[in-house]
């Protein structure tokens, strides 16, 4: 345990004494409005305010559509676009005007991606105008001026009616899927931890934060791109999870430690790694150098950054990577018979305590691999993996405890729920309807979708 404090230390230190030089810098918002055309959009109202509503500042971008609000403090705000200052016939894509953003002691890129929402020969009547009341709630309908510049009025496509909600759910869909493969990282680790061992891990959250820090050391550190940083933070985890083995858990079970008291060291290791974090490193939310504010790709009913595209394939590939391991290798194979009957896969031949072992750097791995593709979108904090956990906790237990598989297909629904769900309901709840959907699906099928019943007692 003192091996992997002084080595846990010894990393983090270096992150918080490089990242020293960085608070030096003004934090604040800036961007740049263009159309669909790419070109700029002047005298468009940015108003950003604190996170209790109180105004901080108020812009108009500039003739070629840029902006930048300064700040006196890191913290979150929130950075509304006023649409009826935006020329007639334009409105923010994905019906997203208001965002609450966190920024650092840096300069923010926030992006407005605009575009047309109306026929280009129509012109909304003109009675009708913008409230501008319920930011992105707002339709088509809500816009005011001539477009393309004929003079006689028309009425607003009815096809077009509702098209910035349609755009909306494709756009939650998507980010659903998104969110759903970041969980399935680090909830296939922690399936198979329990599979092999019964071990209920609470420290594997803080292991996703554990990779997000890798990645931002190697970043901000030695200057590397975060592409080298991912690999670095997903070879770090994996050596993590394999010392934590070495150094705690194989002596625990050595010792015929009782699952419940390994239980509650693994809630003193989670505290040990969270703490340690934030001691070094500090409170505040870190971005990497790079991949902080992107051009979106444009599809029409998506607009989606790259960054999102490329790790959610990139997820999907080592998901089903593991998948194949589990199935058609050697190893694999092992693994799955150690996780139905450890003495009978031991009476076999296989050599549990290794196979166990390499579960671990596995889940290591895959959890700094989530950590490292979540603060690519949303920056490292010390208790990121806190709040994932109980996500993820929640997909092994929907799909079926101990089955890998299973943990995929429950971090897919629940990552998707989560999204969709904002549909219906304030983003604050969006957690809580995912866990009510887990206590209805646990109610009429306790052993989750992928499990198998049991007999107990």
């Amino acid at each position: 345990m003192l091996l992997l404090s002084a080595a846990l230390a010894g990393l983090l230190l270096g992150l918080g004494v490089s990242s020293t030089a960085h608070a030096q810098e003004e934090p604040g918002f800036k961007g740049t409005l263009t159309d669909q055309d790419d070109n700029p959009v002047a005298d468009v109202e940015i108003t950003v305010t604190d996170a209790g509503g109180t105004e901080i500042a108020t812009v108009t971008s500039a003739e070629d559509g840029t902006w930048e609000v300064p700040l006196d403090a890191p913290g979150t705000y929130i950075v509304t676009l006023d649409e009826s200052t935006l020329p007639a016939g334009l409105l923010v894509r994905n019906a997203r005007p208001q965002l609450e953003l966190e920024v650092q002691s840096s300069v923010r890129t926030v992006l407005f991606p605009l575009d047309t929402q109306l026929d280009p020969d129509a012109q909304p009547p003109e009675s009708e105008s913008p409230s501008g009341d319920e930011g992105g709630e707002e339709t088509e309908e809500e816009t005011e001026g001539p477009v393309g510049g004929d003079e006689a009025e028309e009425e607003i496509d009815p096809e077009l009616e509702g098209t910035g909600g349609a755009k909306r759910a494709v756009s939650l869909l998507f980010s659903g899927i998104h969110f759903g493969l970041m969980i399935a990282l680090a909830a296939v680790g922690l399936s198979m931890v329990f599979g092999t061992t019964g071990l209920t891990n609470f420290s594997h959250g803080d292991l996703v934060t554990f990779g997000g820090v890798m990645a931002l050391l190697v970043n901000i550190t030695f200057g590397l791109p975060v592409w080298v940083a991912v690999i670095g933070a997903v070879v770090a985890g994996a050596l993590f999870g394999w010392l934590q083995d070495w150094g705690l858990w194989s002596r625990l079970r050595g010792r015929g430690t009782g699952l419940i008291s390994m239980m509650i060291i693994s809630i003193g290791v989670a505290m040990l790694i969270r703490f340690a974090t934030l001691f070094f490193v500090g409170g505040e939310r870190k971005r990497y150098d790079e991949y902080v504010g992107q051009e979106p790709w444009d599809f029409g009913w998506l607009v989606i950054a790259p960054k999102e595209v490329y790790t959610g394939l990139i997820a999907a590939l080592v998901c089903s990577a593991i998948g194949a391991a589990l199935v058609f290798t050697r190893l694999g194979k092992a693994t799955r018979a150690v996780a139905d009957n450890p003495s009978l896969a031991a009476a076999t031949g296989i050599d549990v305590n290794k196979v166990i072992r390499l579960v671990w750097t596995i889940g290591g791995a895959l959890a700094a691999m989530a950590g490292v593709f979540l603060s690519i979108n949303d920056g490292v904090k010390f208790d990121m993996g806190q709040h994932l956990l109980l996500l993820v906790f929640a997909a092994v237990v929907l799909g079926g405890l101990g089955t890998a598989f299973g943990a995929f297909i429950g971090a897919m629904l629940i990552g998707v729920f989560v999204q969709m769900s904002t549909l219906v309901v304030s983003p604050e709840l969006k957690y809580v309807g995912a866990l009510a959907v887990l206590i209805v699906v646990m109610l009429t099928r306790p052993q989750g979708i992928l499990g198998r019943r049991e007999r107990i007692g």
